[in-house]
């Protein structure tokens, strides 16, 4: 194939070749009808660019195939058999294809409980009943792992009617899975494999990469191009081989949860990121893994400052490690994480991806040059000296990985959508959450709608707000009550 073009992007600079104007929407008419505040803060070509529904470029089944040939043209540059574009990011993405494998199965599914909340929330609208593995764990750094072969195997054998399992790899900290021998242990039983791999985007381009799941035998994978490669955010691609799982019921499910209004920026987005990779990515990623080589060694000298690396991979831990994610363990600094990532923000403009009761995360791209990473190990040297001076970090009361595990009493959408009550946290120990409740980032649930909870877990949120955690989907932001499932009488 052709991978020179772009034919999303052409189809839009053809359209503002022509001068076409629609009477359709959007209402602002290429930007004529929008505020001067905005444009003069947003300027007037992301108005041009949304021009969608008049040109008919989101119809993969159109004459004119724009979006299905970019989609082509995906699925071949990273060889996959099928891509489908998505402008709602990798939330709809693995909603769509956890409804594909499981929906209506009693046998639900089986999923990593290291999942995002996106996957929680699939559960949710689907009714699937998880069927959880539990990750990996190090206990004394308060640190999960993908599951292991053996530990899905395990999975199975507990929950052998499951439609399928899912597995998120890499983590958010970079952490990878054995993806092979997963899909292994699933193909062996004739169920396919779900990767959510929203951070693994780029993995097909570089061959010092982690290995793409694909690649790996899945047989369906979700990938955000936003966050490690150069799309608009919301720009996802869903992608799928083999004979497990079927093409036409992926997309009709997709399509289900789909804007019937997508943006063309992010699907021009999404097909010239594709023609860069093709052309360029080899060498963009390449360089990009040099400098984040160097730049761990050099954080990895500041003072109180480790850069977390042979930890991560091993028998006990995950099966491999992009290594543009920067993991730094802030402990010998006596701050917490919390505590060094406003710091960095406050005081050096530096924004990390992560942050925790003792990490923060530096995430890197093939954006990244000499300057911006100076910038990074300039502020964290500053970081490593301010830091004697801060206020001692607020305790937080982390449980054992035994207290995590909470047990699930009902599935996640009926407790979700049955009748509830909010009754004080010190009342909630014992009764089943009908919400979740997720420290973000990483976004990956503590509590789990239809969960029993226990005192370890609410001590352990409540503790960590008080420290600078963030819970964004709490009912109550202050957590002094829950929302729990109300008792039958």
């Amino acid at each position: 194939m052709d991978h020179s073009r772009a034919p999303m992007l052409e189809a839009l600079a053809e359209y503002h070749r022509r001068g076409r104007y629609g009477f359709t929407p959007p209402g602002h008419r290429q930007g004529r009808g929008v505020d001067p505040q905005v444009t003069e803060i947003l300027g007037m070509d992301p108005f041009r660019s949304d021009v969608l529904a008049a040109s008919g470029l989101d119809d993969r089944r159109s004459s004119h195939r724009y979006l299905a040939d970019a989609e082509e043209l995906m699925a071949d540059a990273v060889g996959a058999e099928q891509s489908f574009f998505s402008t709602c990011g990798s939330s709809l993405s693995v909603k769509a294809a956890m409804m594909a494998v499981a929906g209506n199965n009693p046998g639900g599914l089986l999923l990593g409980r290291d999942s995002h909340k996106s996957v929680v929330a699939g559960l949710i609208f689907s009714g699937v009943m998880p069927r959880w593995i539990t990750p990996r764990w190090d206990a004394d750094m308060h640190f999960s792992h993908p599951p292991s072969p053996d530990q899905v195997r395990a999975g199975w054998e507990r929950h052998p009617d499951g439609a399928g399992a899912l597995v998120v790899s890499p983590s958010p900290y970079g952490t990878c899975a054995d993806i092979a021998g997963i899909a292994e242990a699933c193909h062996e039983r004739g169920k396919p494999l779900i990767i959510d791999e929203a951070w693994g985007a780029h993995f097909p381009f570089h061959d010092e990469l982690p290995t793409w799941a694909m690649d790996a035998g899945a047989d369906v994978c979700v990938v955000s191009v936003h966050k490690m490669g150069a799309g608009f955010e919301q720009g996802s691609v869903l992608h799928r081989q083999g004979g497990l799982v079927d093409g036409d019921h992926l997309s009709a499910c997709a399509d289900l949860l789909m804007t019937t209004s997508p943006n063309v920026m992010i699907y021009c987005a999404l097909d010239g990121w594709r023609r860069q990779m093709v052309e360029h990515g080899a060498q963009l990623l390449g360089d990009a893994l040099t400098l984040a080589r160097r730049t761990r060694d050099r954080i990895d000298q500041v003072d109180g400052m480790t850069v977390l690396e042979d930890r991560l991979c091993g028998k006990e831990a995950s099966h491999d490690l992009d290594l543009l994610q920067i993991l730094i363990d802030v402990t010998a600094t006596g701050a917490s994480g919390y505590q060094c990532a406003d710091w960095l923000r406050d005081h050096c403009d530096v924004d990390v991806g992560l942050s925790d009761h003792r990490r923060i995360l530096a995430t890197m791209s093939m954006a990244d040059d000499e300057a911006t990473t100076d910038r990074l190990v300039y502020a964290l040297s500053e970081l490593g000296l301010a830091a004697g001076s801060f206020d001692p970090p607020p305790a937080v009361d982390l449980p054992s990985p035994e207290e995590l595990q909470l047990d699930s009493e009902m599935a996640p959408g009926e407790a979700f959508f049955g009748p509830v009550e909010m009754v004080a946290a010190d009342r909630a120990v014992g009764r089943v959450a009908a919400e979740q409740l997720t420290p973000y980032p990483p976004g990956i649930p503590a509590v789990v709608p239809g969960e029993r909870l226990d005192r370890a877990v609410l001590d352990y949120l409540r503790s960590g707000l008080r420290a600078g955690m963030t819970i964004p989907d709490a009912t109550d932001p202050a957590l002094d009550s829950v929302r729990v499932a109300r008792e039958r009488d």
